[in-house]
């Protein structure tokens, strides 16, 4: 889970729902740093900004489904969200599971997504990608990409 800065793609853009309104839209973010992403989203938390998840969020990137108010996150079909267990560089590199951080980051989660998660084995090593219509069923879509610039 380490960043890649050139990687991380939460990028901010306008749209027409309100001049002072801005929202978060999230696309081929991979994750990287547990930490780094609570940071990242905790001035999200009572922004009332809204998050347009609009193509792959993965690894610790899915920490913004805890950090945001449910109401305030939409998909789009191109939505993907990827979930796998923590992990910290062991000998030569090779990913070894944290169980600590495991943890930590599944109980940050809303209970439907860990309803989920456990229905198909929990956090392990192996990604596994929650879109669709599952996805769509948890949480409201949104329609933003006519409307929306990036900026």
């Amino acid at each position: 889970m380490r960043a890649i800065t050139g990687l991380l793609a939460a990028v901010f853009i306008w749209a027409g729902i309100g001049a002072s309104h801005a929202v978060v839209r999230i696309s081929d973010d991979r994750g990287g740093r547990i930490g780094t992403y609570v940071d990242k989203y905790q001035g999200l938390k009572t922004s009332g900004e809204t998050v347009v998840i609009d193509g792959l969020c993965a690894s610790a990137c899915t920490i913004v489904l805890g950090a945001v108010p449910h109401d305030k996150i939409c998909v789009t079909s191109r939505a993907s969200l990827g979930f796998h267990a923590a992990w910290d560089p062991g000998a030569g590199g090779r990913p070894v599971t944290n169980t600590e951080a495991t943890h930590m980051l599944y109980e940050m989660y809303p209970s439907s997504i860990r309803r989920w998660i456990n229905q198909r084995g929990g956090l392990t090593p192996r990604m596994i990608f929650l879109r669709g219509q599952q996805l769509m069923a948890m949480y409201k879509p949104c329609y933003l990409d006519a409307q929306a610039a990036v900026h």
